[in-house]
């Protein structure tokens, strides 16, 4: 018990202190509609916002809807989003799922997460993201850098899946709200704590990081060395 209040208390700074670097976190993904946003956070699998950002707008002149994509052949499709990661399997995604949307839900995406995760192409990170964006939806949606983020601060304790990461925020976070929780922490991932080479000389939160903290006292220990 101990254990979760020190790691809550760790959250509630680190909320306060991201809230204040970015006090209205949002996507950076462009989109207009829910139509779009799905093709927009299905392609950005293990692809980056600004390469997804460079494919869409031609992308969605050819097919501005679920009903114009769901005509699509898979050649239409994947010359158009060939420069992303995993374009095959998009490709067949996109349709596959547009054709479901016209045929069961009328061309209108649903709003729940049942249905959205028997979606082709939509797991659970995809389903929070479309439901903490589009009915904000107190979810949290885990990609790759909420996962590293909170595992190097020591927000979670013997995390190995972004589900299990997903469990342990969501039960730390208290009134904090995950969809914004989810911005912020995917933003400092993105621009400060990086995989690799993470921007630690210009990060706000290293009082607070064990990441750091374990970096630091190594860097103490080889310098007395």
């Amino acid at each position: 018990m101990r254990k979760f209040k020190d790691r809550s208390n760790k959250l509630v700074e680190i909320a306060k202190i991201l809230s204040k670097e970015r006090p209205n976190p949002q996507s950076e993904l462009n989109y207009k509609n829910d139509y779009e946003l799905t093709v927009a956070v299905i392609l950005s699998a293990q692809c980056t916002d600004v390469r997804v950002n460079k494919i869409t707008p031609v992308f969605f002149a050819h097919f501005p809807s679920f009903d114009t994509l769901a005509k699509a052949s898979f050649d239409e499709v994947y010359q158009l989003i060939k420069s992303c990661s995993y374009p095959n399997n998009k490709t067949k995604h996109l349709i596959a799922l547009a054709q479901e949307v016209v045929n069961k839900y009328s061309g209108k995406l649903p709003r729940n997460e049942l249905e959205l995760l028997n979606l082709p192409g939509i797991g659970r990170k995809t389903a929070n993201v479309l439901l903490s964006i589009l009915e904000r939806k107190n979810v949290l949606a885990v990609d790759t850098h909420v996962f590293r983020v909170a595992n190097r601060l020591g927000l979670v304790e013997k995390a190995k899946t972004p589900l299990a990461v997903e469990k342990q925020l969501s039960d730390l976070a208290g009134d904090i709200p995950l969809y914004n929780l989810h911005h912020w922490l995917i933003l400092h991932g993105r621009y400060v704590c990086k995989a690799r080479n993470p921007l630690c000389n210009q990060c706000s939160l290293t009082h607070l990081c064990d990441y750091y903290l374990k970096l630091s006292s190594s860097k103490h220990f080889q310098t007395k060395s």
